[in-house]
């Protein structure tokens, strides 16, 4: 009889024993924990099991701080891992991100349209392709109804004059690739 009730009480130590005894509190107690473990499979299958139940990282000062890869940005987070607040926090922040992504990547496509199609009619020469403009630009200059000033009809390369409704049109362009089509664009 004395031999179950001392078996009963050494198991009933035991049952209580586990209530004190808890799990890493982040992820940096978890990996000296798993650092312990003297199988080199089984220590790496412990920190990939830290890394997945932890995602702060302790930060020097106190406090933690969230990595978010996709953004190769830092948050600062209240635990070991972020809240439902800062979750939504962190989800804004990176869908602010690819919307600033999806713009420059635009802005860059068309200023490098704009530089092909630059470079295309600046490197097009006269003597390889004759056209109406080649000949015109090979007559001399005409004055205009102005006699103050003499303008040539074909205007000469890289003449501001001559440039500048193209560069009007470019900016024209960018505005509606960045901002939409204006209400006065879309009655005409």
């Amino acid at each position: 009889m004395a031999a179950i009730v001392g078996c009963a009480a050494f198991a009933s130590s035991q049952a209580a024993a586990q209530w004190w005894s808890r799990g890493p509190a982040d992820f940096e107690e978890c990996a000296d924990i798993a650092e312990k473990n003297p199988a080199k499979e089984a220590r790496a299958a412990a920190l990939s099991e830290c890394n997945a139940k932890f995602a702060g990282r302790r930060k020097p000062g106190g406090g933690y701080a969230y990595f978010d890869f996709m953004q190769n940005k830092n948050f600062d987070i209240a635990g070991p891992n972020p809240t439902p607040e800062e979750q939504r926090h962190i989800d804004e922040q990176y869908a602010i991100y690819l919307e600033n992504q999806r713009r420059s990547s635009i802005a860059a496509a068309f200023a490098a349209k704009q530089q092909q199609l630059q470079q295309a009619s600046l490197n097009s020469e006269p003597e390889k392709a004759p056209t109406a403009t080649s000949s015109i630009a090979k007559q001399p200059p005409k004055a205009t109804t102005d006699l103050r000033r003499v303008r040539p009809i074909g205007c000469p390369k890289h003449s501001f004059s001559c440039e500048w409704p193209r560069l009007s049109e470019g900016i024209s362009d960018i505005k509606k690739v960045l901002f939409g089509q204006s209400s006065r664009d879309k009655r005409s």
